[in-house]
């Protein structure tokens, strides 16, 4: 009586799936046997106390800008990265940056001019071109 009701609890069968394809076994037991081990830690560099870092002389130069540049930075002799940087507040007051790719200008009359006539321009192609502005 007992098998009977294990008998009548079981659901009925369902058909057999097809069995997945194997991979070979020496493959898995290959990278089974290297294990990786876990790299040394590195000591962090100790800090230079008082030794402030220097700004490249070359680059704080003051340059004159070009009247074509002068529009958007200021006539007055200024260093690169201080040109660098006006630019940038320039392109962001006036939302010239592309929405959907972060890395283009889009170039407003005055840009256009100090790009050489092109509507839009990479960040990194953008010093080359006004590198060219600045004596």
């Amino acid at each position: 009586m007992a098998t009977a009701k294990k008998a009548a609890k079981k659901p009925a069968k369902k058909p057999a799936k097809k069995p997945a394809a194997k991979k070979p076994a020496a493959k898995k037991a290959a990278k089974k046997a290297a294990p990786k081990k876990a790299a040394p830690k590195k000591k962090a560099a100790p800090k230079k106390s008082g030794a402030k870092r220097k700004p490249n002389a070359a680059f704080m130069k003051a340059m004159t800008p070009s009247a074509v540049l002068a529009a958007v930075v200021g006539s007055m002799p200024i260093p690169r990265t201080e040109v660098t940087k006006k630019i940038w507040d320039y392109i962001k007051k006036n939302k010239l940056q592309d929405s959907i790719n972060r890395r283009l200008i889009n170039a407003d009359d005055k840009l256009k001019q100090v790009f050489g006539g092109k509507k839009q321009v990479s960040m990194f192609e953008m010093t080359k071109l006004v590198s060219n502005h600045l004596k």
